[in-house]
């Protein structure tokens, strides 16, 4: 099989996780975790602590009536004892079953609304957060944060309450009552234990790191996942179905690889409690049982005693191996507290006021912009969009066109320079008037997997139904619709994935006509269009662009020879500047640029025709 030439970064050389923030600690996590999460329902967890309390209690009572029912009635035959300790039974089984109850549905009930409430706090800082580092991670990894990381932690979150707890309840207590019962036997059974602590706390380390891989790993094969059903036309017009199996096995077993070095840390924990805790249970029977022989213990006792030990073991283990366990929450929160405590560089100003629209003058007094220090993408750009005319944007892929839309709805802050709507700092205005002043239309359509109707209407004035067909009108969609089986009902799938491309780009430009902004922002919105349709639309945008501010990136110049002015950007700076016919006649960037598409288009056309042509070539 043939290498592919996209090698796969993560697998190539392993990076850091970018949904992973700084480090935390165990003890930070637990103590965000109940300051954010638990204690606004205080109420609620003692309600369920009560219950918890009162499951340990009746479980702490089971050896002492072990030890009646053999001291007194097997070997002293008191009949009298019968019934009470019977009613005895009877009563802890009901109050332990109903305990119990209360705290399963308490304890569920606290773990799912923990997570819903972390879950939505994710979403909300994904939705706020800034898109430079949206762009950098891929939503598959998002995607495995809120579900696999969100769901472990509330696995950990869950056993560790009823740990802390139900378990240490009952470990008090029964540990008491074998106190209370053979102090000399208990103490054998507890000199164990810190060997117990040890071995486990060895395990503490190489738990967390294995499931921060594990869950890194599993993060990576969800990207994969989505970006191969994404691409997967091209995956099987380029055949490389078995290329893709192979890539995913690999992404499967190294996720799977430290899954069982995890796996292998816990469950090395069970086996080390259970043999030290039972070597002090052998220590302790044989103590017992020489004092049986000799006389000096009943049958009672040993069977109280030993019916503790024996109850304690689970809640004890549980106790003991609660660091361990608490890794892997503990590897997931930090990648979730990686999202939710990632601050946005755009922060809104204090002070900040609506914005006072007036003309709808947009203008970028000396701006610079940069990704980072060593790729400048905008260097000194001055430009004005003056009220009700349209300025065109032309210039090569990268020579930051998009990022003048971009910096005009403040997805990102110039470093040098400011963007101004009608004199007024776009950085001291609301974040929402500024871009209700702004209509946007990309090149690559968005659309939601809903109707079309709230697709047109999405983000806009309230739903208007008769102003949404227009909308559609205007945009040359109307037809189409009501094509579909249930017209305006009809429901576009995922990304508009159910439409053809020019279709989801009617939608998007009846969405921008819909919301009918004062400022119009305009990505080639017919770049996707067929010959027809492209002059129907063409023809509403005019329509729409009248008495509008409109800055236009045109990557076909055939777009833009109506604008009022058209700049020509090279390389993060204005290099032109003027209208269609003065710059082709100046010779020089756009003149290029314009032989470029005209002539290849010119020469397209006479080789149709079966006519010889040369096609100039840039620059000559």
């Amino acid at each position: 099989m043939k290498d592919n030439v996209f090698i796969d970064a993560r697998v190539a050389a392993r990076g850091g996780d970018e949904l992973t923030g700084e480090r935390y600690t165990t003890g930070q996590i637990v103590k965000r975790i109940w300051r954010e999460h638990l204690r606004p329902h205080k109420a609620l967890l003692a309600c369920g602590a009560i219950a918890m309390l009162l499951t340990a209690a009746t479980t702490g009572a089971i050896p002492f009536v072990i030890q009646r029912t053999a001291d007194d009635i097997f070997v002293n035959k008191n009949a009298d004892v019968v019934i009470y300790i019977t009613i005895a039974i009877v009563v802890i089984t009901v109050v332990k079953a109903i305990s119990e109850y209360v705290a399963n549905v308490t304890v569920g009930y606290l773990g799912h609304r923990f997570i819903a409430d972390l879950r939505l706090q994710m979403f909300n800082k994904l939705a706020e957060a800034d898109l430079g580092w949206i762009q950098t991670v891929h939503s598959g990894r998002i995607l495995s944060g809120f579900l696999n990381d969100a769901t472990l932690i509330r696995a950990t979150a869950s056993r560790t309450i009823v740990t802390l707890f139900e378990n240490a309840f009952k470990v008090v207590i029964l540990i008491g009552s074998m106190f209370y019962m053979a102090p000399r036997l208990s103490m054998l059974v507890m000199i164990f234990m810190p060997f117990a602590w040890f071995m486990l706390s060895r395990q503490r380390r190489k738990m967390r790191k294995s499931t921060t891989k594990s869950l890194q790993e599993t993060g990576d094969l969800s990207a994969l996942v989505t970006q191969t059903l994404q691409g997967m036309r091209v995956v099987r017009a380029y055949k490389q179905e078995a290329q893709e199996e192979a890539r995913a096995s690999v992404a499967i077993n190294r996720a799977l690889e430290f899954t069982m070095r995890g796996m292998r840390a816990r469950a090395l924990s069970s086996p080390a409690m259970e043999l030290i805790v039972g070597l002090g249970f052998a220590a302790a029977v044989y103590v017992a049982g020489i004092h049986g022989i000799r006389g000096e213990a009943t049958l009672g006792y040993f069977m109280g005693f030993t019916t503790a030990a024996l109850l304690i073991y689970g809640p004890l283990k549980s106790l003991a191996t609660l660091q361990t366990q608490l890794q892997e929450g503990v590897a997931a929160a930090s990648r979730v507290f990686g999202i939710v405590d990632r601050e946005s560089k755009l922060v809104e100003a204090e002070n900040a006021k609506p914005l006072d629209l007036t003309a709808g003058e947009v203008t970028f007094r000396d701006v610079g912009f940069y990704y980072d220090p060593e790729n400048v993408v905008l260097k000194g750009v001055t430009l004005t969009v003056p009220p009700g005319k349209t300025v065109a944007l032309v210039g090569p892929s990268g020579s930051g066109k998009s990022t003048l839309v971009n910096l005009s709805l403040r997805f990102f802050d110039p470093q040098e320079g400011a963007v101004l709507i009608d004199g007024q700092d776009i950085k001291d205005v609301t974040v929402s008037s500024l871009r209700d002043a702004i209509g946007l239309v990309t090149q690559d359509p968005v659309l939601f997997d809903d109707t079309i109707r709230a697709n047109i209407a999405y983000g806009a004035k309230p739903l208007v139904e008769e102003e949404v067909i227009a909308a559609a009108k205007a945009a040359a969609a109307h037809d189409f619709i009501m094509g579909l089986p249930r017209g305006y009902d009809t429901r576009v799938g995922e990304a508009g994935g159910l439409l053809s491309g020019g279709e989801r780009q009617r939608i998007a430009i009846a969405r921008a006509i819909y919301k009918d902004a004062p400022i119009l922002m305009l990505d080639e919105p017919t770049s996707s269009l067929d010959s027809e349709s492209e002059a129907k639309v063409q023809a509403a945008l005019e329509k729409l662009m009248q008495g509008r501010s409109v800055l236009m990136i045109a990557h076909r110049l055939s777009t833009v020879k109506k604008a009022d002015v058209i700049c020509v950007l090279d390389k993060g700076r204005i290099v032109e500047t003027g209208r269609h016919d003065e710059l082709v006649s100046r010779g020089g960037l756009y003149t290029r640029l314009h032989r470029t598409q005209f002539g290849i288009a010119g020469a397209l056309e006479q080789a149709s025709a079966g006519e010889a042509t040369v096609v100039p070539v840039p620059g000559e």
